[in-house]
């Protein structure tokens, strides 16, 4: 995708001109540093006591179930 290299505002950009609606991170600021309202995409943030898998699989439900109504430049938290 020629994506490597690029940094966090621009990547949002590239995304959403390629086509991506939704990015899932575990960035807990990311809606502080970027503006995802002007980025176009939505975000769902996994919020875990660490990034290990074992904390973030039982996230993925509410995930699943968050990308059922998101809107570009909503963020949505997943605390359980």
């Amino acid at each position: 995708m020629g994506w490597s290299g690029k940094k966090n505002g621009e990547l949002l950009s590239l995304m959403s001109g390629d086509g991506f609606e939704v990015l899932v991170t575990v960035d807990k600021g990311i809606r502080h540093q970027q503006n995802l309202q002007a980025a176009g995409v939505a975000v769902i943030v996994l919020v875990a006591a660490t990034n290990r898998l074992a904390d973030l699989i039982p996230r993925v439900s509410g995930a699943l179930t968050a990308l059922a109504t998101i809107q570009p430049g909503d963020v949505v938290e997943i605390t359980t």
